[in-house]
This record gives C-alpha cells, sequence and structure tokens, in this order.
C-alpha cells in the first residue's frame, strides 16, 4: 500500500518523537528482546540536547520537565505464514553493554524492525544495532553521527554474515527512537513509522521510505534506479532497509552504490511536559490506522486503564479486526506517570444568518 498519510498537522510539523520497549504475543511467537524494568526516571539532560530545525520550544514548556518513561508493546503474526516483525527495548543503553560511560545519564533504546524474505535481517540487526552504536568511539557526544555510522555499519556486517551463510538472506527495515534527557532522537529507513501525541495532537517522527515519496524516487533515479508499478527496480516496496544484498542492482550497480539505502533519516526533538506517548508500528498497523486516529485511539484506552502493554495488545486486535493482514508489531512509549488528561474543546458561538432572498422564501412557505 503507497498511500501518503494527508494529515496536515502530520506532515506540517518538524519535530515529533520516538520510544519502543518489547513484549510478546504468547499465542503466537515471542520476537522481542526486552532488556530491563519498564519505568525509568530520566532527571537531567545530555549536552547535545537541541530541537529539531524550524521549532521553537519556550522555556517554560519543558523547563523542570522529568519525563518517566513507561512502555509497553505486542506482537502478532497476523495473516502471515511466518513472522518477520521483531523489536527491542533497552531502558539504559551504555549499562546493558556495560560500557565504560556505566553511571552516566541513563540513553534509553527502542526499535521496531520489519523484515522481507525472512527473518535474517531482522534479528541480526535486532541483536547488533545496539551494540555497534554503543562501541562507536564517539558515542554518546555525536550521538546523530554515531546513529547514522551504525546503521550503515550493520548493514555491511550483514553482507558479510550472508556471504558466509547465504541462508540468512533477507533484508529488513528498521526504526529506532533513543531517549537522553529530555531529547528524543528518531532514526528510520523504511516504512516502520513513529508518532507523538502531543496534547493530542498525531506528529510525524519518520517518513514512510517508499517509492511513491517524492523525494525518494528523485534519489533513486539520481543512483541509476527506477521506480515500476510502485515498486524499486520493480522488485522491492521500500527504498531504504538493511541487507537485500542478494537482490542484484539494489545494494551495488557496477563501480557505484545501488537506489536501496541504509542511511536512516534522523529526526530530533525535547519532549515537553505537552508530549503524552510515542507510538512505534510495523507497517501492518499502519496500513488501517491513520496517524489521529492511532492516536486517539491510544489516548482512549490509556484513559480507561492507563495500563500500556494491555493497550498495545487492544491496537493490535484493533488492527486484525479492521483486515490488516501482515505481521504487526506495536510499541508504545508513555512519558508520563498520569493518563493523558481528557480534551476539553470549547464550541464557539457561530453566527446564524440568512439571506433577503432566503426570509421571502421562508415567508412564502409560511404563509402557505
Amino acid at each position: 500500500m503507497c498511500v501518503q498519510d494527508l494529515e496536515k498537522v502530520c506532515e506540517e510539523i518538524d519535530h515529533l518523537c520516538l520510544s519502543t520497549d518489547n513484549n510478546n504475543n504468547n499465542n503466537i511467537h515471542n520476537h522481542t528482546t526486552q532488556v530491563a524494568a519498564n519505568q525509568i526516571n530520566l532527571s537531567t539532560s545530555f549536552p547535545m540536547e537541541s530541537i529539531c530545525e524550524n521549532t521553537v520550544v519556550s522555556e517554560e514548556k519543558y523547563n523542570n520537565f522529568i519525563p518517566i518513561l513507561r512502555s509497553g508493546e505486542w506482537s502478532d503474526i497476523g495473516q502471515r505464514p511466518y513472522m518477520e516483525d521483531t523489536h527491542i527495548c533497552i531502558p539504559d543503553l551504555a549499562r546493558n553493554f556495560s560500557n565504560k560511560l556505566l553511571g552516566e545519564e541513563a540513553i534509553s533504546f527502542y526499535g521496531v524492525f520489519d523484515g522481507h524474505g525472512g527473518e535474517g535481517a531482522s534479528h541480526f540487526v535486532r541483536d547488533n544495532l545496539p551494540r555497534i552504536i554503543v562501541d562507536d568511539d564517539n558515542f554518546p557526544l555525536e550521538l546523530e553521527k554515531v546513529v547514522t555510522r551504525s546503521f550503515m555499519e550493520t548493514d555491511a556486517a550483514f553482507a558479510r554474515s550472508c556471504a558466509v551463510e547465504s541462508a540468512l538472506s533477507s533484508g529488513t527495515t528498521a526504526l529506532t527512537a533513543m531517549i537522553f534527557g529530555r531529547s528524543l532522537l528518531v532514526a528510520n529507513a523504511g516504512d516502520c513509522r513513529a508518532v507523538l501525541s502531543r496534547h493530542g495532537l498525531a506528529f510525524e517522527m519518520s517518513k514512510d521510505h517508499r517509492p511513491c515519496y517524492d523525494k525518494e524516487r528523485i534519489r533513486i533515479e539520481s543512483l541509476g534506479g527506477f521506480v515500476e508499478d510502485g515498486y524499486l527496480n520493480g522488485q522491492l516496496a521500500v527504498t531504504r532497509a538493511i541487507g537485500n544484498w542478494h537482490i542484484k542492482g539494489l545494494k551495488e550497480m557496477d563501480d557505484h552504490i545501488g537506489p536501496l539505502s541504509a542511511e536512516p533519516e534522523l529526526k530530533l526533538t525535547t519532549l515537553t511536559k505537552e508530549d503524552e506517548f510515542l507510538i512505534i508500528g510495523s507497517d501492518g498497523i499502519w496500513d488501517v490506522f491513520r496517524n489521529q486516529n492511532a492516536v486517539d485511539f491510544v489516548r482512549r484506552r490509556l484513559q480507561d486503564h492507563n495500563d500500556v502493554k494491555r493497550c498495545c495488545k487492544e491496537m493490535v486486535e484493533e488492527a486484525m479486526k479492521r483486515g490488516a493482514d501482515d505481521n504487526l508489531t506495536v510499541v508504545i512509549v508513555c512519558f508520563q506517570a498520569e493518563p493523558p488528561p481528557q480534551m476539553v474543546v470549547p464550541r464557539g458561538r457561530v453566527r446564524r444568518s440568512i439571506s433577503a432572498e432566503g426570509l421571502l422564501n421562508l415567508k412564502f412557505h409560511l404563509d402557505g
């Protein structure tokens, strides 16, 4: 499905958020790696904290705001014969890998990986990308550069693995979110999507990398690729992914790089007290949920019971009721301990008027 989300508020705002956690559907598959507890208190901000381009957040909005992370997730195989989705949640990235920065402020890491052509690539990225990020010499001071470089290095490492074990040959989209202090950094390669609820409004933290996206089509054609029937080189439904080295002409073309890129697009934002939660989902979720619809659904469920994992389960079940036929994975990260507040929409006074001609017609009908 290659339909761009038309919600204006999501397209016009360039700053959003991202997060993830993991749990599994015990009735179907357990494709999650969960590393620690589901609640973290982040008390200070990191040196690189900044606001995304063309965005101004007043000091009053985030002064003294301390995000309290509560997360949950749910996965289901859906109507597919195989489960190729997976995801991960690491509340403290450095501590998890016994990094020398142990004791510094926690950097939380969340990721959703939607595999295609097998589960090899998605599982490889889940298991290796976080460590590659932590092992980078510039982690965590130049986090944006580190994340971009780590996506590319993970792609190259997977290519080497496939050369040794051809059965691994496959591909995966990847969307990650890192939260440090009040900063949120989202990196996306593919068509998983992250949507932030800010005071009840949906804001995209990522753009779907599909051939129908003009920016991607231009990039593809500049590298010698083409779009045919909505597919990259007539073969793939996404334009950025890790893996797929086995498909000729996608990653390498003669003496230059191919049109399928593993380089992620990044978005950085500063969390404020108006930020309620982040939804991260594989494309199967977004086939049946529009951005604002998803935010409204999650808000209502959290207001009902304030159980994040239960909310994820309900969202996956709702997607299946709506006819989703793909693998389904959703991760929700809340930034506050309390459920989202009820929205009160003021009803303005609407002046009603009727034209002179309308008055004459009304008088005519009343007089019989």
